[in-house]
């Protein structure tokens, strides 16, 4: 911003010192001054109005937004870890087999001698 206030009194004062001078050697020879002399008092009028408009310039306020700030974000939170612990080892003892028998009850007919027919049951498991 600084940068740019000088320039702009810069252009000021070169605008006014080439009007200044184009201007002046006519009246400077009216007065009897040499064109050397006239360019001098036209170089330090220019110098003289391009301070006073700079100083008018710097003095105004700039009403512009604040230069940004850099914030650093905040910080992650900690990170939650959850550890899975082993599910503890139980020993036991290997069941036993178990073999099925299907049993089932069959039932005949048997000759007794001296009785006759007489009817007896059996299990049979297989």
């Amino acid at each position: 911003m600084k940068l740019f206030k000088f320039f702009s009194g810069t252009a000021a004062a070169l605008a006014l010192v080439s009007g200044l001078a184009v201007a002046e050697p006519a009246a400077a020879r009216d007065r009897g001054m040499s064109p050397g002399a006239a360019a001098a008092v036209g170089v330090l009028g220019g110098l003289a109005v391009g301070t006073i408009v700079g100083a008018t310039v710097a003095q105004q306020p700039a009403y512009a937004a604040p230069a940004p700030v850099y914030v650093a974000p905040p910080p992650p939170p900690p990170a939650r870890v959850y550890v899975e612990e082993p599910a503890p080892v139980v020993y036991r003892e290997r069941p036993r087999r178990v073999y099925v028998e299907r049993c089932s009850t069959e039932r005949y007919r048997e000759w007794v001698p001296g009785w006759g027919w007489e009817y007896r049951s059996r299990q049979v498991c297989h």
